[in-house]
């Protein structure tokens, strides 16, 4: 790790091209905010942040992730969108002493048997999103339902999450290619054929707006209500609200939750931005907040890292989803809640909190973590 005088480095890995480049997008304009937030400084000393493109491979991750360690000399390294690039490169960085701090991706393993001291998470374990779905289905008297996800990594936690906790039947399941399958007219057919009580996906970026739009072209739309997690976001709903509008969700935080935290960093996003922020950008947000905690806390000295990981544990900042705090497996412990799509006062489509769902919740996972 680097203990450069006078910046702090960071650098910052994710999707900056292909069609999910709008997440990265995102990403890096809520980064970019939170360092005018707090003025371009940290413990009196300039911010710097290298952004790396990983295109949505998990090689190309792994080589900007290495690049960045042992190149760059970074302090920290933060983003990823994807579980499987970061599964491929998270142990460039921890291997070599440098603090990761995930942005998104919050794959079983990391969260359990390879928990590792420099890893930290801000955003939530792959299956804790799902659970509370699960728990919503439960609610809502679903009795048969039917399952929709991409075969990748973080697709296998969001399906083990429903079936952890959806007391009915799962009367069919399709995990499709994934990222090369954007057609899902065969899949939308044997859902039709099984008449579930409910249709639930897990489809993020371009591939939640393309499956939307299939959705609400077939007959389906009328006859079974779809629920969703990472479907729907702030990126897509300018596309595709009409068809979303109504649609109902699980997550850790909306646009509308109710801090002073929260408040600021939409109005300002909206305001420099023209847009609502999505969860990523929100989760990114937190990610240079958790990082400039540590390095207050440490009065800018990185040069001991058992301060640094010590003071990053501690979490003593402002999040965008109010109080924050890390399990034993450096994951949050946090609430969820149901979500649903509706216009705002100008007719732009967001979502509000319906119910929360969970409150202070952690991860299955964290049980398998030796880390106390």
């Amino acid at each position: 790790m680097a203990t450069a005088a006078d910046t702090i480095k960071i650098g910052f890995v994710t999707t900056l091209t292909t069609g999910a480049g709008a997440i990265g997008k995102d990403m890096r304009e809520s980064v970019d905010l939170a360092v005018e937030h707090l003025g371009g400084k940290m413990a009196g000393k300039d911010i710097e942040v290298i952004y790396e493109d990983d295109a949505f491979k998990p090689e190309i991750g792994k080589q900007k992730t290495d690049k960045l360690v042992k190149k760059d000399n970074v302090d920290f390294v933060a983003g990823y969108i994807w579980s499987h690039v970061l599964m491929a490169s998270y142990k460039s960085a921890v291997d070599n002493d440098t603090f990761l701090i995930s942005s998104n991706a919050g794959p079983s393993a990391l969260a359990g048997k390879l928990c590792n001291e420099n890893f930290f998470s801000t955003s939530w374990q792959n299956d804790q999103t799902t659970m509370a779905m699960g728990e919503v289905l439960n609610q809502r008297g679903i009795k048969n339902l039917y399952i929709m996800a991409p075969n990748y990594a973080a697709g296998k936690n969001m399906v083990s999450g429903v079936e952890r906790t959806f007391k009915g039947k799962i009367i069919g399941k399709d995990m499709t290619k994934f990222p090369g399958q954007l057609d899902f007219s065969a899949e939308l057919a044997k859902v039709r054929a099984a008449k579930p009580d409910a249709l639930f996906v897990f489809y993020p970026g371009k591939h939640g707006a393309q499956f939307l739009t299939q959705y609400a072209q077939s007959d389906l739309a009328a006859t079974v209500p779809l629920y969703t997690t990472f479907t729907v976001d702030s990126i897509s709903l300018p596309r595709i609200g009409k068809m979303a509008e109504g649609s109902l969700m699980t997550l850790f935080w909306s646009p509308d939750l109710d801090n002073p935290t929260n408040k600021q960093f939409v109005a300002d996003f909206r305001k420099k931005y023209g847009h609502y922020p999505s969860h990523y950008g929100a989760q990114s947000y937190d990610s240079i907040m958790l990082i400039n905690s540590a390095v207050e806390k440490v009065k800018g000295d990185l040069s001991d890292h058992d301060a640094v990981r010590a003071a990053l544990k501690e979490a003593d900042f402002k999040s965008i989803r109010g109080d924050f705090k890390f399990g034993n497996n450096h994951f949050p412990i946090q609430n969820f809640y149901l979500r649903e799509v509706v216009k705002d006062e100008n007719g732009d489509y967001t979502t509000r909190i319906v119910s929360t769902v969970y409150e202070n919740h952690q991860d299955p996972y964290a049980s398998e973590c030796n880390m106390k």
